[in-house]
């Protein structure tokens, strides 16, 4: 083990715990699963309910956390601007809103609409003077002035997508060339076989929209997308399928390859066949990519962040934080916290490991106190995460 990964391990008491016994990197390597249906498939939806006063979730030894900002509809991904402005994607509302901390006060004290009457709006990307904004059906984009944030014009439609759906979420990342742009699209359903190849894929475009092709698939729902600062390469959050017992099958982190095909429906984690697929296609199957980081099974993984702040200790530089938002489909509850992955040389280098927990006060009951979903990184180097429970959104800063 490297001195840096060990680090990472021995810093504070959260990053001691195992996530679950299949939160694992891979290698490479095909990992011992459970046979299907060897749990009762569970519906344990939870319960979000008003968290005490003065709830604030659990960080590691030497960090802090405070609510950033609050009071919205449903709060989900995050981008920071250019500028270090923070675009939130407030889904249930229609609107994109900026939130701003001029005097650095670790909350946001400056609050207004960017743009408002969208359908679903969730993922957000910044380029060449534009906001690109993935609603529902389309990807849509807006002039700005990146000095103020202030939108210039009016949406500007540039691609069409599938609508809704049983996953409706679209969300956006730039290569780090800026020259093409990266759409995730999940999935109509829980195994159903797509009749538009464009869902439970990745899609690659111009910036213009133009000459859009599928990037990579076989992906039920890759809901976080986001590309490696260090590398250039795109990796992806995906939900895998449900029903198939508590611990079965794991989502997972993953990079993607150009091409690549990941399964979904035909298989799951490499080559495991799910037997309720008929047909089958055993010649996908057979080139079907093992994904890189296990998550465990229905963790819900959303957004996530590459660290590209200074603030944090070094050992956290250039790793993952991904917010889990929770499961519904386990007997016990699981997932409901941030986890970090270390990274080196453009690989995970370590097993994901808990860094914001606390949103469950007892895994066997109904209450939840919150549930994350977007994460970025603000121009100080804190890191803000997006909790669609409590419609908060947290700021976690580090101290010597």
């Amino acid at each position: 083990m490297s001195l840096r990964i060990a680090a990472v391990l021995t810093l504070g008491s959260a990053l001691f715990l195992p996530q679950s016994a299949s939160a694992q990197v891979t290698h490479g390597k095909k990992p011992d699963l459970p046979p299907p249906f060897a749990t009762r498939s569970a519906g344990n939806g939870p319960n979000g309910v008003k968290p005490p006063q003065g709830f604030l979730p659990t960080v590691p030894a030497g960090f802090h956390v405070n609510v950033f900002a609050e009071e919205f509809k449903r709060p989900r991904f995050l981008a920071t601007a250019p500028n270090g402005d923070i675009f939130v994607a407030d889904t249930s509302a229609g609107q994109v809103i900026v939130l701003r901390d001029p005097q650095h006060t670790g909350s946001a004290t400056q609050r207004e609409v960017f743009a408002e009457h969208l359908k679903l709006p969730f993922g957000i990307a910044f380029h060449d003077g534009y906001v690109y904004v993935g609603n529902t059906g389309e990807v849509v984009r807006f002039r700005y002035d990146e000095r103020t944030s202030k939108r210039t014009g009016d949406a500007e439609h540039i691609l069409d997508l599938p609508p809704g759906g049983g996953h409706f979420t679209r969300t956006l990342a730039f290569s780090k060339d800026g020259r093409h742009l990266f759409v995730s699209v999940g999935s109509s359903g829980n195994i159903e076989i797509e009749k538009d190849p464009r869902r439970a894929a990745v899609l690659v475009c111009d910036p213009d929209g133009k000459n859009s092709r599928i990037y990579a698939s076989g992906l039920r729902n890759s809901v976080g997308l986001a590309v490696d600062p260090s590398t250039g390469a795109v990796w992806s959050a995906v939900n895998e399928r449900d029903e198939l017992g508590d611990n079965l099958p794991p989502d997972y982190l993953t990079s993607l390859k150009d091409g690549g095909f990941y399964g979904w429906p035909y298989s799951y984690i490499g080559d495991n066949v799910d037997p309720r697929v008929k047909p089958q296609r055993p010649e996908l199957v057979a080139k079907a990519i093992l994904p890189d980081v296990l998550l465990g099974a229905h963790m819900a993984p959303l957004q996530f962040a590459f660290y590209t702040g200074t603030q944090f200790p070094e050992t956290y530089r250039g790793g993952i934080f991904l917010a889990e938002h929770g499961s519904w489909n386990r007997a016990s509850r699981a997932g409901y916290q941030v986890v970090f992955v270390a990274m080196k040389d453009g690989q995970a280098a370590a097993d994901p490991a808990p860094f914001l927990t606390g949103f469950v006060p007892n895994p066997a009951g109904e209450n939840v106190y919150g549930r994350p979903v977007g994460v970025t990184v603000a121009a100080d180097g804190a890191l803000l995460v997006s909790d669609d429970g409590a419609d908060k959104i947290y700021r976690i800063s580090y101290a010597k």
